[in-house]
């Protein structure tokens, strides 16, 4: 019994020293981000939630996020596996039992016998295996970044549409204010026979439209504040305050051609395409590889009981040694047709990288058009229209207090007014959502006036 201990020891270790050093993989990065599945805690109605804040939660706890995450990790422990010998298998058995006696003594040929055997694959398909499941990990971690800008990129327009409902709800207040005062004034000079009562009833059906606007934007602020939310992992319900003031200034941004570029170089979903296309490319050579035959190496060592009657001695072991392989002789219909399967892989994926690039320059090109109207839209109406049609309405408010403008021309002034400034936050939310999109189709900030922490 002990030699035979020794002989499986001593099988064991020689197997284990034939491993290569290629099918000891080292394991690949693990993605940075930590996958967090708990819930944000809610905050009080009186928190303002900056925009910063708003990003640096949700990069935290959403769990799409993750997801995605939790997936590159699962993908990154594929490579040391597929590049690994497989186990070598043990072996027990009884050979030449007779079943009358089931004696081990009785026939000279009787043996109990154990055996080590090892599948080694052709020279350079672990090789190959490996560092195809590594451009796939890499892949995965660039999904992660991908999976991370498109959830930056969704923050802020949530956050941008919020505060600029809140700018329009809060001109809405202004201007349902000065309705009144007007209001007021018409009923007056209605009193002191200076005024038309038509007048009265004007102002009064223009801030009954103002308050049916008013319900309107409020009710569009709850489902953009449960959007929201979603995205910070927090219940749909919890109130969301934006703070009163945000910075307008809206930064120059490079040529497009210059942006395509950074889009080439930065943007993780065509980073994450190549690397399948190198994992693409491994899989063709591991398709050739399997052209040539796998081995199988084994060893088995045969215990045997009793006396040799022909010499009286005791009956020696028996041991014995196996090399066999497989024969890859159905060419055609199997590894010629692995191999062009695998070439026609490759060409998918790089047709799937060209339409990418152009989907990337697409989408690139259309937030900048969309940008560079916004912004000047907004520079517009921040620097000469909203100023001017101020002017007007405090001049036609004069005029209508001493009977030299009517009182029509002063509400539809102020209602112009009033569409003027709601324009230019439509505008500045619609810029910077416009920036947020371009970020995300490069990969890249723009502007030093938005940081991410």
């Amino acid at each position: 019994m002990l030699k035979f201990i020794a002989y499986a020891l001593a099988f064991a270790f020689i197997s284990t020293t034939m491993l290569p050093a290629k099918a000891r993989a080292q394991e690949l990065p693990v993605p940075a981000l930590e996958p967090r599945l708990e819930q944000a805690p809610a905050r009080h109605t009186d928190h303002i939630l900056t925009l910063a804040e708003a990003e640096r939660l949700a990069l935290k706890v959403n769990p799409g996020l993750a997801s995605m995450a939790s997936r590159a990790r699962a993908i990154a422990e594929i490579p040391p596996q597929v590049g690994t010998l497989p186990d070598p298998r043990l072996a027990f058995d009884s050979v030449n039992l007779p079943v009358d006696t089931f004696s081990t003594t009785q026939e000279n040929m009787t043996q109990l016998r154990v055996g080590l055997s090892q599948e080694i694959p052709f020279p350079g398909k672990l090789r190959l295996r490996e560092e195809a499941a590594q451009f796939e990990a890499k892949s995965a971690g660039f999904d992660v970044v991908e999976t991370r800008l498109r959830l930056i990129r969704n923050v802020h327009i949530s956050w941008w549409n919020l505060f600029y409902l809140d700018r329009a709800l809060e001109i809405i207040g202004r201007n349902k204010e000065l309705l009144r005062q007007f209001i007021r004034i018409a009923e007056t000079k209605y009193k002191v026979g200076k005024g038309l009562q038509q007048d009265v009833l004007l102002a009064q059906v223009e801030l009954s439209k103002l308050l049916d606007i008013d319900i309107q934007l409020k009710g569009a602020r709850k489902n953009e504040e449960a959007r929201l939310n979603a995205l910070l992992n927090r219940p749909t319900y919890i109130s969301v305050r934006l703070p009163a003031s945000v910075e307008e200034m809206l930064p120059q941004i490079p040529e497009e051609s210059e942006l395509h570029q950074i889009a080439l170089d930065a943007r993780p979903l065509l980073a994450s395409q190549s690397e399948i296309i190198k994992a693409a490319n491994k899989q063709v050579e591991l398709a050739e590889k399997d052209y040539y035959p796998d081995f199988k190496l084994g060893a088995g060592y045969g215990f045997r009981s009793g006396i040799n009657p022909v010499n009286g001695r005791s009956r020696p072991d028996f041991t014995s040694f196996m090399l066999s392989m497989n024969l890859p002789i159905f060419t055609s219909t199997k590894q010629d047709r692995a191999l062009q399967q695998r070439k026609a892989e490759v060409a998918k994926e790089q047709f799937s990288l060209r339409d990418a690039t152009e989907a990337v320059w697409s989408e690139a090109s259309s937030a900048i058009a969309d940008y560079m109207r916004s912004r000047d839209q907004a520079l517009l109406f921040k620097t000469g229209i909203i100023p001017q049609a101020s002017q007007t309405v405090d001049s036609m408010l004069a005029g209508y207090q001493v009977n030299k403008v009517d009182f029509l021309n002063l509400v539809n002034s102020q209602i112009t007014l009033y569409n003027y400034e709601t324009l230019y936050w439509r505008a500045l939310t619609e810029a910077k959502q416009s920036l947020a999109r371009l970020e995300a189709s490069i990969g890249k900030k723009i502007g030093k006036e938005i940081t991410h922490e």
